[in-house]
């Protein structure tokens, strides 16, 4: 017969006859199997849990992590103490915390697995702590659930314990207003105003916002520091930031997250982490081009014009409308052109000189546009996503060329006037044309002519001197060419392609005999005489 004697409490052992058993216990005290372990019989003890926080401090508004520490003083009342762990380890812990107050707990009941008396257990337990609460100490309860062995028994207990949680007299902050003209592809100002809503001064206080997003930058990077001197309770400062939001994002609040660290009137470095601000940027600074015509034309200078609208959302410094593209065959004699401040909504016309070379297909092409302005920094900034359409048409002669009167008699020699008429959409000056002729043809003496200027679409007349050489078939067509260099309207000198005419050689004049054989033979036939005149080769 055997008999058990038990006095429960807490860290109080069991004392009794042995009980027979034949379970094996593991190194940990827990068991390997479903029943007793049989060295259980003969030793009895408990565990002995308490709680510590190596950090009781909370900062009010936030939730905050307090790490507790599971201690157990569990002790041996009799047996082998070689096995004592078989009586003391508390084993399959849970706690259950509960918090007293404003104060609330955000975890739910865990789990830590064994806690011996060489081992203590961790456990982290969320507590919300409002932001107006009270300076103060404030009550954690916990209920420590755990089993152990002891005398021949597997007991399941569940103790409580408390611990004191203390509310700071330190100085704390909030963020009380922001202000912000921060626009999306842009930087702006954010200014926030921080209040200390703690107990105590705060002296050396570095303000810090950052940001954990690739599309927000502090400063140019994640983040920046504001230092003030000292804020006392009830004290509010404004602290300002440059603040870049990236481009092509949607409008919506983007976070930046917030920290003080600064001294106590002790002298002692605190922290405080809980501050955040939301920024709501302006939408992109966008712009439209609208009411596009054009005059190029291949092979020849034009003007590309339109209309640049701002449309917003804040006005626009120093807008310059350029060509941002590089086809080979478009070439801007000016690639930009300033039309000013634009209010958003505001239009300005545009024109821009442009040349097409003559490589170019006729028809419609796409030209890349930008517009670049200022903001209200003076910060050079730019619109680049726009493009518009421009009719290109088709080459032509830059002169029309026309010859008078296209004919001119074998052997003979005459002048010719050509017609020239200036094609361009622009005016010209120092004009030269010179001709060119191929045998039987001859340019003779005069083979060029020259005027002053020409405006679009003036005539002028030249006047040339041709001859035909004794090869000169009649009835046959021959060409003459010319060419004309001019400078244009920038004062660049050019060159046009050669102009082919064609020159219609007729029979000669004189068919009978030459003038001074006429001439002779009327004196002859006054005085009655017969002289034979024979002209010298």
């Amino acid at each position: 017969m055997s008999v058990l004697l038990v006095t429960s409490g807490v860290g109080v052992g069991a004392v009794g006859a042995s009980v027979a058993g034949s379970d094996a216990m593991g190194p940990s005290g827990s068991s390997m199997g479903g029943t007793t372990p049989a060295q259980t019989s003969n030793v009895g003890g408990s565990p002995d849990l308490d709680v510590y926080a190596a950090n009781p401090n909370l900062v009010p508004g936030q939730t905050n992590q307090v790490e507790l520490t599971i201690a157990n003083d569990g002790n041996l009342r009799f047996g082998d103490p070689s096995v004592a762990e078989t009586a003391t380890t508390a084993r399959n812990v849970r706690v259950d915390a509960e918090a007293d107050g404003p104060l609330s707990v955000e975890s739910g009941k865990t789990a830590i697995g064994g806690v011996t008396t060489n081992a203590p257990g961790e456990v982290p337990v969320s507590v919300n702590v409002p932001n107006n609460i009270e300076p103060g100490t404030y009550s954690l309860d916990l209920d420590l659930t755990y089993s152990y062995y002891s005398s021949g028994d597997d007991r399941t207990v569940t103790v409580s314990r408390d611990i004191d949680l203390r509310v700071r007299e330190d100085a704390r902050f909030q963020v009380v207003d922001v202000e912000s003209d921060t626009q999306v592809g842009d930087t702006g100002t954010v200014e926030a105003t921080i209040e200390n809503v703690g107990a105590e001064s705060a002296h050396n206080a570095d303000i810090t916002f950052g940001t954990q997003s690739q599309s927000v930058s502090v400063s140019g990077g994640e983040s920046d520091t504001v230092r003030v001197e000292q804020l006392d309770p009830g004290e509010t400062t404004t602290v300002a930031y440059d603040v870049g939001v990236a481009p092509d994002l949607p409008v919506q609040q983007y976070t930046l997250a917030g920290s003080v660290q600064f001294e106590d009137p002790d002298g002692i470095a605190r922290t405080d982490e809980g501050l955040s601000l939301g920024i709501l940027p302006l939408a992109e600074q966008e712009f439209t081009i609208t009411d596009v015509d054009s005059t190029l034309r291949v092979g020849e200078d034009g003007d590309l014009t339109g209309t640049v609208r701002n449309d917003g959302p804040v006005p626009a410094r120093t807008v310059v409308v350029q060509y941002a593209g590089e086809d080979q065959n478009v070439l801007p004699a000016e690639r930009s052109t300033t039309v000013g401040t634009l209010d958003p909504d505001e239009r300005a016309n545009f024109s821009l000189p442009i040349s097409i070379s003559g490589e170019a297909e006729a028809g419609l092409r796409s030209l890349d546009m930008a517009v670049q302005y200022r903001n209200a920094e003076g910060e050079t900034r730019a619109d680049e996503s726009l493009v518009v359409t421009a009719e290109v048409a088709s080459e032509r002669d830059r002169f029309g060329v026309e010859v008078q009167n296209r004919t001119i008699s074998a052997g003979g020699t005459r002048t010719v006037d050509v017609t020239v008429t200036n094609n361009l959409n622009e005016s010209i000056s120092d004009v030269e044309a010179r001709l060119f002729a191929d045998d039987p043809l001859d340019t003779g003496d005069t083979d060029t002519g020259y005027v002053q200027s020409l405006d679009p679409g003036e005539t002028t007349t030249m006047t040339f001197e041709l001859t035909t050489t004794g090869s000169a078939t009649a009835g046959s067509t021959y060409p003459i060419s010319l060419d004309f260099r001019y400078d244009d309207a920038d004062g660049d000198s050019q060159l046009t392609d050669t102009y082919r005419v064609p020159i219609d050689v007729t029979e000669s004049e004189d068919d009978g005999l030459p003038l001074p054989i006429i001439i002779v033979a009327l004196l002859v036939v006054g005085t009655g005489a017969l002289v034979v005149y024979r002209r010298r080769q």
